[in-house]
């Protein structure tokens, strides 16, 4: 559009002129013998020197465009890798350089044709035209150029050149074929990761966060071409069997990947753990970023009912959580923690209540490592969100509600938790407020189970838990937190039933105090 309204202006402005010199500035005895202002242009005269210019303004606007064009193309190639050779297979750089070329072969070659007594007008009229668009695109198309170049842009280009290369091999049953495309695929996903690298060298969050998202979008396109692709494209060719990632692998590991089928997304979570390790510390964003992505990557899987894919997203945010603990990172892991119970909420969702499970049993693990660690407001958020799946799972009337029940409540039986109690304070409350929910929806004898899993709780410590819980009227956290919740808020019903459960308890609440910690 830019193109056209330059062109078609600057073509008006000079007839418009070129109209009033000819009829108003121009009357001569000359003039007259020609059939108005178009048929004077038109005749053109052999002896002028104007068609020998016309091959130089080409070949002059041609070398300004590739000059410009290879110093941008070259300051981006210089911080991202691969840009060069998109920029080349772009379609509309190699037809704007075809246009130039073509333009300037003609212009020579028209330059060439001139005689004394012959102008070929139609080439000639088609050569005034191709130059005229020569010089009026030069401008959008160094937009065009700045565009294409632009970071977002690169990382869209790289995913779906990505994409289109996975779903090309995919309906390869040819090896050969089939083999050179997962190189191609796997360059495109180690391309993505080092622009998220060099973004998070240069503190750049809106980058790496779009790289983060361009490798899920990656996967969950991936999802849609996966149940049609052939078996040679599982299994890992010799082109990418030698890529780091793979050759670090045991053969074992490498073979349940191809007997899984999830070479490419395994691939895909081990680029995301590695922008995660590169982000950790320096830049947590990004970590929440890659933790929400994985989610996602979770929950397109379990709507695919893609059990190895589901139990490989588990595996990868456990890592997370196991780096994140490492670095005792806890802003992180509580982030992280959000996105792992939100996962566990769609697989009961849908109906995965064994992959529920799986998600419960590794929270109450790394809650625990978390307490070993002496990170314990870790341990509480686990506390926290176990029970929050304990009641979606009840609401749910999940077969799994049991089992997810029973891990909870064994998230402060280790022994080197038992030595720490005030620091189980978190802990309770979460069961506490379990139980509340319980009586407050009528199901007594659940609250009576949490209620005999704390029979041995000294009383004081107890009534702690009481106050504690029965002070928080306002379910906003008094800071900005992600999760947007205070952890002891409970519902007005529920809180009513504090009373009701502490009496199963055998705790007497009546002359409790406000809290003093």
């Amino acid at each position: 559009m830019q193109t056209a309204i330059l062109a078609w202006g600057a073509t008006a402005a000079f007839w418009v002129l070129y109209v009033i010199d000819h009829y108003w500035l121009s009357r001569t005895a000359a003039s007259a013998q020609y059939s108005g202002a178009f048929g004077r242009y038109f005749s053109f005269d052999p002896d002028s020197n104007a068609v020998a210019s016309l091959s130089g303004v080409n070949i002059a606007v041609f070398g300004i465009v590739i000059t410009i064009v290879s110093i941008i193309v070259q300051l981006s190639a210089d911080r991202y890798t691969g840009v060069a050779r998109m920029f080349l297979r772009d379609r509309v750089n190699i037809r704007v350089a075809a246009f130039y070329v073509v333009a300037c072969v003609i212009s020579v070659w028209l330059s060439a044709s001139i005689q004394d007594d012959y102008v070929p007008r139609a080439t000639l009229v088609a050569m005034l035209c191709m130059t005229t668009g020569g010089l009026v695109i030069m401008m959008p198309y160094f937009g065009y150029v700045f565009w294409f170049l632009d970071p977002q842009n690169l990382i869209r280009h790289i995913r779906r050149d990505g994409v289109a290369d996975a779903a090309k091999g995919a309906a390869e049953h040819d090896e050969a074929k089939c083999f050179e495309a997962q190189a191609q695929t796997l360059f495109a996903l180690e391309e993505l990761t080092d622009i998220a690298n060099n973004s998070i060298s240069g503190k750049d969050k809106i980058i790496a966060s779009s790289v983060a998202d361009a490798l899920r979008d990656f996967a969950i396109d991936y999802l849609k071409v996966k149940p049609t692709a052939s078996n040679a494209w599982f299994s890992i060719g010799p082109d990418i069997r030698l890529n780091p990632d793979f050759v670090a692998m045991d053969a074992e590991s490498l073979s349940d990947l191809e007997a899984r089928h999830t070479w490419i997304e395994w691939k895909v979570m081990r680029q995301l753990l590695s922008i995660y390790a590169e982000a950790l510390g320096s830049m947590r964003d990004i970590n929440y970023v890659i933790a929400i992505d994985t989610r996602y990557i979770g929950e397109a899987a379990a709507k695919a009912d893609d059990t190895e894919l589901v139990n490989l997203v588990f595996r990868f945010m456990n890592s997370y959580l196991r780096s994140t603990l490492n670095a005792r990172d806890v802003r992180t892991a509580y982030n992280v923690l959000n996105q792992y119970r939100k996962l566990g909420e769609t697989m009961l969702a849908e109906g995965k209540h064994q992959a529920a499970v799986d998600a419960v049993k590794h929270m109450k693990y790394y809650g625990l490592i978390s307490f070993e660690m002496d990170l314990h407001f870790v341990t509480e958020t686990v506390g926290y969100d176990l029970g929050a799946l304990a009641q979606l799972a009840n609401e749910l009337g999940s077969p799994a509600e049991q089992e997810i029940l029973a891990e909870f409540l064994e998230l402060d039986r280790a022994p080197f938790v038992r030595e720490q109690e005030n620091a189980l304070l978190g802990v309770r409350k979460a069961q506490v407020k379990l139980a509340v929910y319980y009586l407050a929806s009528g199901q007594d004898d659940r609250a009576r189970a949490i209620a005999n899993d704390m029979r041995d709780e000294p009383a004081e410590r107890m009534r702690r838990v009481y106050r504690q819980l029965a002070a928080v009227e306002s379910k906003d956290f008094w800071e900005i937190i992600d999760r947007g919740r205070n952890f002891e808020y409970t519902p007005p019903k529920q809180r009513e039933c504090l009373g009701a459960f502490f009496e199963l308890l055998h705790v007497e609440t009546a002359n409790a105090a406000p809290p003093s910690e």
